[in-house]
């Protein structure tokens, strides 16, 4: 039996590599939370009674996070395998910096409570990020509703023509729905914006650690209260994210399936530019919208990272259990594809074409059956002798103007009732609460390592 030392001990090589993982590599996205948790924590030994690091201390702590934290920045902290993980990895070049020192940080904390706290620190720009990615991408489609606002465009059901619609309310539709996904990124964030710091392996320590300070150090609303729910969380938490991050694909993926559909030659609604679409090896002709297949592709993808962790908890039994471990993976793609796939979105929709006489052309005199009925119900017929009497006599519609059709649509919401002040104002709200939460973040961290 070969077996390699770690800060843990002597460990079998191939049960080293095999419960290792992938966390030596995904990790990396790690180290700055980890060091900026370490930071907290150690500042809070530090103000214990009897304290278990001097103020002398913590500060010699912090300043070599500090260094960690710069070498992440160049690429150049490296994790071992024989560190098995981030935390590790930090403690042994704490230790081997600072000696006895370093040996002191772990007190009162397991990987546990240290991995919750650093997905959780993650995960917190991850959505701030995703939230000002999905505000963009909800005023792009909003500039390019209003831009196209009076455009008559053919209303379907079932993909057939049903009624008069316009290119400002498919534009605003969409942007609504991503606004209302807004909402969940932000409840998943004050979900994620509670600190598990100091629950340890999940039972609390016999020691007086000051958890709600841990907890202000890194600009968390509040501690998880219950230690052993702070354990338990983990996975709950991710695959709660990863709720809001499938419906923000959702929303994306019917994007892209609409613009591939409008886009064909046979509809040729809209255009997309050349550049941002893609060639075939074999037909010279071709421009292919690969960018939005992929992406409705991929909303089916981050859907499958949300139930994978899902799968992976819903049968654990309570406490901290290894299978957990695999839950930081497809949390990790889940986000990462969700954003890629704003970033992508925003410049199709600001360099749509609108095709507005094939728009036009898109319309039949049966389109208008369902308004005309109507205008008869307002002159006095009841409904459904109205709706018998446009059925026989659809010929009555040919000469009406999409235009005129659509200006009668003026009730909020409809076509011509679209409160454009009101969507972008949820814009604004969106982007408001992103800077007010990286400011109080900006202003906790900077203050718990002395820098910017």
């Amino acid at each position: 039996m070969k077996t390699q030392k770690t800060t843990v001990g002597a460990v079998d090589k191939e049960v080293l590599s095999f419960t290792a993982g992938r966390d030596v590599e995904l990790d990396v996205k790690l180290i700055q939370a980890d060091c900026i948790g370490t930071a907290a924590h150690v500042t809070m030994l530090s103000k214990m009674k009897p304290a278990i690091l001097t103020d002398a201390e913590c500060k010699k702590v912090i300043r070599e996070l500090k260094k960690i934290i710069a070498l992440a920045d160049e690429g150049k902290f490296k994790i071992r395998l024989a560190d098995q993980d981030v935390h590790l990895a930090v403690e042994r070049t704490l230790t081997e910096q600072l000696g006895d020192l370093g040996k002191k940080i772990h007190t009162c904390r397991s990987r546990n409570d240290q991995v919750a706290v650093d997905l959780r620190l993650y995960a917190r720009e991850e959505l701030l990020g995703t939230l000002e990615e999905a505000a963009a991408l909800a005023a792009a489609l909003l500039a390019f509703g209003k831009k196209h606002q009076k455009v008559p465009m053919v209303g379907r059901t079932h993909m057939q023509p049903g009624m008069p619609s316009s290119v400002g309310l498919w534009a605003s539709a969409h942007a609504e729905s991503l606004l209302d996904d807004c909402v969940l990124l932000v409840s998943a964030y004050e979900l994620n914006d509670q600190c598990p710091l100091g629950s340890a392996a999940g039972y609390g320590v016999p020691l007086e650690i000051d958890r709600e300070l841990t907890s202000d150090l890194l600009g968390f609303s509040c501690p998880v209260h219950n230690v052993l729910y702070a354990s338990n969380s983990r996975g709950k938490n991710e695959s709660i994210i990863l709720s809001a991050m499938s419906q923000v694909m959702l929303t994306l993926s019917r994007i892209a399936q609409d613009l591939m559909l409008f886009t064909m030659p046979e509809f040729g609604y809209f255009t997309l530019p050349d550049e941002l679409t893609t060639g075939s090896s074999i037909m010279p002709q071709k421009k292919n919208p690969d960018v939005i297949e992929l992406v409705r592709a991929r909303a089916s993808k981050v859907k499958a990272c949300e139930l994978a962790v899902y799968d992976l908890v819903k049968g654990l039994p309570t406490g901290y259990n290894r299978d957990l471990q695999d839950a930081k993976e497809p949390f990790i793609e889940g986000i990462a594809t969700t954003r890629a796939c704003l970033r992508v979105l925003s410049p199709f929709v600001e360099a749509i074409a609108v095709n507005k006489q094939a728009l036009k052309d898109g319309f039949t005199p049966d389109v208008f059956a369902t308004d005309r009925a109507l205008e008869l119900v307002g002159e006095g017929m009841p409904f459904r002798n109205a709706y018998h009497y446009v059925k026989e006599n659809l010929s009555e519609l040919e000469k009406i103007d999409p235009a005129k059709a659509l200006a009668k649509k003026t009730h909020l919401g409809a076509p011509m009732g679209i409160d454009w002040t009101l969507l972008k104002e949820r814009v604004t709200a969106v982007n408001g609460i992103v800077s007010d939460e990286r400011n109080a973040i900006a202003h906790a961290v900077e203050k718990l390592l002395s820098t910017k």
